[in-house]
This record gives C-alpha cells, structure tokens and sequence, in this order.
C-alpha cells in the first residue's frame, strides 16, 4: 500500500484565552486529536461551520503553526524533527493559497517580484530566468504576463487570488493547502477559481488540502471529504459517497442546509451556535445539536471507525450501526 504523500497523526491544537485561574489563561482545543491525510494527486476537502478548526489544521499541516501534540509526516518523515535547513528545503514543496486575496499580498511591490520571491529564496531560479518563469506562471493562470510589473490594487480580486495561485506554485510544490480560496471573491468569479484550481491539480499531479464551507465546490473539486466539528473529525470518506449518503446527523445537516443537495434521509437544518471550544460538551461534541443525540452520548468521544458496509467511509458516532442499517 502506498504511504500518503503527507498525513497528520492524532493533531491537536490549543489556544489559551486571557483571563482562567492565577491569570495563566483559559484553554481552548482547535484541534482534538485529527488523523488527516493527503496522497499524491489527491484533493481533500475540509468542511464545516466557522470555528471548527478547518484553519488551524491547514497551518499545522504546513508547519506554519505548530501542534500542541501529535507529528505531521510528509512522506513519512516527522516535520518536529526536521532542522531548520532541511525544514526550509521541504518547505518549497508545501504551500498555501490564503482566503484573502487583498491581504496576501504586499500593496508596495509589484506582482511579479512576488511571485518570484520563492524562487530565490529557494534558489530555483533568479534574473532573466526568473522573469520568464514569472511570465509562464501568470499564463498559468490566466493572466497576460506583460502585467508582471503591476501593483496589487491594479488587479480584480479575481485575479489577485490568481496571481496567489500563481506566487503558490513558483518553487514546484508537490502539496498546497488553499484555505476558503474563493470566499472572498464575487460569485460569478468563484467558479473560474475554482476550475482553474482543478485543471492546475490535473495538470501538475498537486495533492490538495481544499478549506472550504461551500460544499458545491468541495463536490465539484474534491476526491475525499472530511467533515469537522468542534475540532474533531466526524465523518470521512470519498466525496461522492458522502454526498450521495451522509451518514453522521451532523453531515447530514449541513448537506440539508443547502437546497439542492436535499437528500430525504436528511434531517433539518441546524439550530443554534457551535459551542465554545473553550467549553465543549462533554462525550460526543455534538450532542447539544443532534436531532439523535442519547444520554449515553455524553459518557465519552465516539472513536472515529468504519462505517457498516460502507466502503472507505468512517464515522465518529455511537450509533454508526444504527445508521448503517
């Protein structure tokens, strides 16, 4: 069996808040133990509602954020025990598409010296042969290269998230995590984001960690699905498996919150907030909101295992048979 390109083992992530006992901060847990992982070509979707640790886990998996436990492996060696030389080798193969396309990129240099800052910092390639690289990328994407000159505030949003992309793949990466993408931009340039982002992914064999709460587009663009809630996974599996049949009740709201994917095995859309992380609920995080929620729910964290006669799917709830059947 092929080891995936990059994987997260039992990933968790804690924050402390001002204020708690003797001032030392109370602590909130992004992340509770995720196991996550990427193969080579592969897109991921990372799904859920706002503050479900979808963030935090892409920057763990980069290293941009280090976790408070558990190791990311990138094809199977350990980035905590990487120095800081091999870790800056590696990092020109893992990369980040940021959901702000204005804040990403600095308003007092042009475009082109921006994309072609990784290149020299990684000693690809620097000069002549950078701006002729510079010049391939934004053909790349869409773009005219003569614009490589060009300050930020000159471009669309559209395409300043084009010329990320663009500043993303300069050093050759093999992995990139695009963090909600497309959230900032206008509806009618989504979708060409979007399908750029698909034929980049196809055309240079890119593994994908794709951060997203609109799950058209995770439909349309990804291969695997992992649903999180409150810093845990609860469901995973093939994306068209999961969109055909969502198994977890929370799935299966947030499928029912979008019209045009109403499935009648689905419940109704969800009441109420996301917990504080700083307080969860006790057991099954999700327990305050489910619609199939048990007493027994709140004696301890379901254990994400197979689903019943589901092939590839796993699901992190007490009644998996139940739902199975």
């Amino acid at each position: 069996m092929i080891a995936p390109l990059i994987r997260g083992e039992g990933l968790t992530r804690i924050f402390h808040r001002r204020g708690g006992f003797l001032g030392r901060g109370v602590p909130m847990l992004a992340l509770r133990g995720v196991d996550i992982a990427v193969n080579r070509g592969e897109a991921v979707g990372v799904v859920g509602e706002s503050g479900c640790g979808k963030s935090t886990l892409g920057r763990v998996m980069l290293r941009l954020m280090a976790p408070s436990g558990g190791r990311v492996l990138f094809e199977d060696r350990d980035l905590a025990t990487m120095g800081g030389a091999e870790l800056r080798a590696l990092r020109r193969r893992m990369q980040m598409v940021f959901q702000d396309p204005y804040g990403s990129l600095d308003p007092r240099r042009s475009v082109g010296a921006q994309i072609a800052d990784g290149m020299a910092i990684h000693g690809i390639a620097q000069g002549a042969e950078a701006a002729e690289r510079v010049a391939a990328l934004l053909r790349q994407v869409g773009l005219d290269p003569t614009h490589a000159q060009r300050l930020p505030h000159e471009f669309s949003g559209g395409q300043r998230q084009r010329i990320a992309i663009a500043r993303a793949l300069a050093t050759r990466p093999d992995f990139i995590v695009a963090d909600e993408p497309v959230s900032a931009l206008d509806v009618s340039i989504q979708a060409q984001v979007v399908n750029l982002l698909a034929d980049l992914r196809a055309e240079l064999g890119l593994a994908l960690m794709f951060i997203s709460h609109d799950l058209h587009v995770v439909r349309h663009l990804c291969d695997r699905v992992v649903v999180m809630y409150l810093g845990l996974v609860m469901e995973e599996g093939p994306a068209a498996e999961i969109f055909r049949a969502p198994a977890h009740p929370y799935t299966r709201a947030l499928l029912a919150a979008t019209p045009s994917m109403h499935h009648r095995a689905m419940t109704a859309p969800l009441a109420g907030e996301v917990p504080s992380i700083a307080r969860p609920p006790s057991g099954c995080v999700f327990r305050t909101r489910c619609p199939m929620a048990q007493p027994a729910c709140a004696e301890s964290i379901p254990v994400l295992r197979p689903l019943p006669g589901a092939d590839g799917r796993q699901i992190a709830c007490r009644r998996a048979e139940e739902i199975a059947a």
